[in-house]
C-alpha cells in the first residue's frame, strides 16, 4: 500500500476512534442520566404513595386495622368478604391492592346505602362492592372465598362460613376487642400442589 494511503487510513482511524470515544462517553452519560431520572421518578412515586396512604389513613381510620387483618391472616389475594360491613370504611380499607376484590354484606339497607355512597366517592366500585344480606346463607358457591372478615355473624352459622371458604381460606371473626382466626383445612381427598 502506498505511504500516503496508509497515512490517510491511519489518520481517519484515529479520528474515527476519537469520535467513537466521544460518542461512547455521550451514550454513557445519557444512560446514567436516564438511570438517575428513573431513580428519581421511583423515589417520587414512593413518596407520593406514602402521602396518599397517610391521607387515606387520616380519612379512613380503619386502614391500619385492615393492614393488621391482612397481615394476621396471611391472605395474599382473591375474594375478601366483609360480613357486617356497616358504613363500608373497613370494607374499602381491606382493598389494599388490586390482587383483592372485596365484597361487603350487611342486613341493614341504610348501612349498605352509606357504604355504596362511600365506595362510589372513592371511585372504587367494582373492586369493592356491598350488598344487603338476606336469609341464613351467604350468596357464594362452595369453596370460593379467600378471607371472610366477620364483624357481626348476622345469624350466619359457622358451618355456612366454612362452606364458602376455599381450602386454606381464613375466617377472621371479631369477638369483643379480639379476633378469632379459623382456617379451613385442605380436603384429605385432594392432593396439594407444591
Amino acid at each position: 500500500m502506498p505511504h500516503h494511503v496508509t497515512n490517510w487510513c491511519s489518520s481517519n482511524l484515529e479520528k474515527c476512534d476519537r469520535r467513537i470515544e466521544r460518542e461512547g462517553v455521550i451514550i454513557m452519560k445519557r444512560s446514567i442520566a436516564r438511570w438517575m431520572i428513573g431513580l428519581c421518578i421511583m423515589a417520587l412515586l414512593l413518596v407520593l404513595g406514602s402521602i396518599v396512604w397517610k391521607a387515606q389513613s387520616a380519612a379512613n381510620p380503619r386502614v391500619e386495622e385492615a393492614q393488621r387483618i391482612i397481615t394476621a391472616t396471611g391472605v395474599k389475594g382473591g375474594l375478601i368478604v366483609h360480613l357486617g360491613c356497616g358504613d363500608g370504611r373497613l370494607t374499602v380499607a381491606l382493598h389494599v391492592n388490586d390482587s383483592y376484590i372485596v365484597h361487603g354484606l350487611d342486613r341493614d339497607p341504610k348501612n349498605v346505602e352509606k357504604a355504596r355512597t362511600y365506595i362510589h366517592s372513592l371511585g372504587l366500585y367494582g373492586k369493592v362492592s356491598v350488598d344487603t344480606l338476606r336469609g341464613e346463607q351467604l350468596p357464594y358457591i362452595d369453596n370460593f372465598v379467600n378471607l371472610l372478615v366477620v364483624e357481626d355473624m348476622n345469624g350466619i352459622s359457622m358451618n355456612e362460613v366454612m362452606r364458602v371458604l376455599c381450602p386454606k381460606g381464613v375466617a377472621y371473626i371479631r369477638q369483643g376487642s379480639k379476633w378469632l382466626k379459623r382456617i379451613k383445612p385442605w380436603p384429605k381427598e385432594i392432593d396439594e400442589w407444591t
